[in-house]
């Protein structure tokens, strides 16, 4: 159990694909890094859906670009402990604090070191950033609460 998450890596903003995905390529490449997680996936229907709500952009041509799978991962993740509508609260926040670049590497920074905390495989880093605003409490607090969900549904599967 602490192997996978000492594994476990969350691609930064700069390491995403950018040169477009399919829809079935980019259900794949996410559930790649989800699966040490063990309690996460998305599906394509699952992306179909979020797209037709809104809550991430449209693709082009049917592909997905860097930004589009940055948002595709934090659902993925966060739809355990959050409805959409606080997802998508939170997705207002952050365009109206920080791009998406640096949203999205301080939220995979904050899950790392969270989910190495929890399973006690290695001490909690410095904190992303060099604030705590309001805003990255929150986020702060729905990491925390992702990763206490990841930790039990370990520990559920185990026995």
């Amino acid at each position: 159990m602490e192997k996978d998450i000492l594994r476990f890596h969350m691609p930064r903003y700069q390491e995403l694909p950018d040169v477009g995905l399919f829809l079935e390529q980019t259900v794949k490449y996410i559930n790649s890094y989800l699966m040490p997680l063990g309690c996460m996936e998305i599906t394509a229907s699952m992306i179909s859906n979020y797209v037709k709500k809104g809550y991430i952009q449209s693709p082009v041509k049917k592909q997905y670009y860097a930004e589009q799978i940055a948002y595709l991962f934090f659902i993925a993740i966060v739809k355990n402990v959050l409805s959409m509508e606080n997802i998508q609260k939170l997705f207002e926040i952050q365009k109206q604090t920080y791009d998406t670049k640096v949203a999205y590497n301080y939220f995979c920074q904050e899950l790392e070191n969270m989910l190495y905390h929890i399973f006690e495989v290695k001490d909690i880093t410095a904190e992303a950033g060099n604030d705590m605003t309001g805003e990255k409490k929150m986020l702060r607090s729905t990491i925390i609460a992702v990763a206490h969900i990841i930790y039990l549904s370990h520990c559920f599967e185990e026995l």
